[in-house]
């Protein structure tokens, strides 16, 4: 069973059985043809629509539709998504970062944030030296730089904490 969420708020349960698909626990027919990669043709209730698939963001789960001139953007939960929700665990998937440790020993070359600094994931933090190689540390996920715990030219241990969140 899917979940959807169209863009005026409405939710609606999709199950997709063996050979039928049913909209809110009633049978949905209808008939779809490809007419070019991403564009259908619908017939639905003696009505006929054009479908074109503008976006598709599967890790999100959010999907952008024209139909018939007019774009629409769901989104979709499966059960998965439905179990962490009922779980109270809904934002799992997000990566909170709360500091990031030195993964080797080695010295601090250069530091590329400061504390207030907003960064993404895969933003580059600073260059450890280790073992003669240059390594650039990234974030694992987006956050507010609060406290650089290291300075440039330190040698720092494994597993030190060089950045906090």
């Amino acid at each position: 069973m899917l979940q959807v969420k169209t863009a005026n708020g409405k939710t609606r349960q999709v199950d997709i059985q063996k050979d039928n698909i049913l909209l809110d626990g009633a049978p949905f027919s209808w008939d779809i043809s490809p007419i070019g990669p991403g564009t259908y043709h619908i017939i639905k209730d003696s009505k006929s629509y054009t479908a074109e698939v503008v976006s598709a963001d599967y890790q999100a789960k959010t999907f952008t539709f024209k139909i018939n001139g007019i774009t629409q953007t769901i989104s979709v939960k499966d059960r998965f998504d439905l179990l962490l929700d009922k779980l109270g665990m809904s934002d799992a998937n997000a990566q909170k970062v709360n500091d990031v440790k030195a993964p080797m020993p080695g010295l601090i070359l250069a530091i590329k944030v400061q504390p207030g600094q907003e960064v993404k994931k895969g933003d580059p933090l600073m260059i450890l030296e280790a073992m003669k190689m240059e390594n650039i540390l990234k974030s694992p996920g987006d956050g507010v730089v609060k406290e650089v715990k290291v300075q440039e030219r330190q040698n720092v241990e494994k597993n030190q904490v060089l950045i906090l969140f």
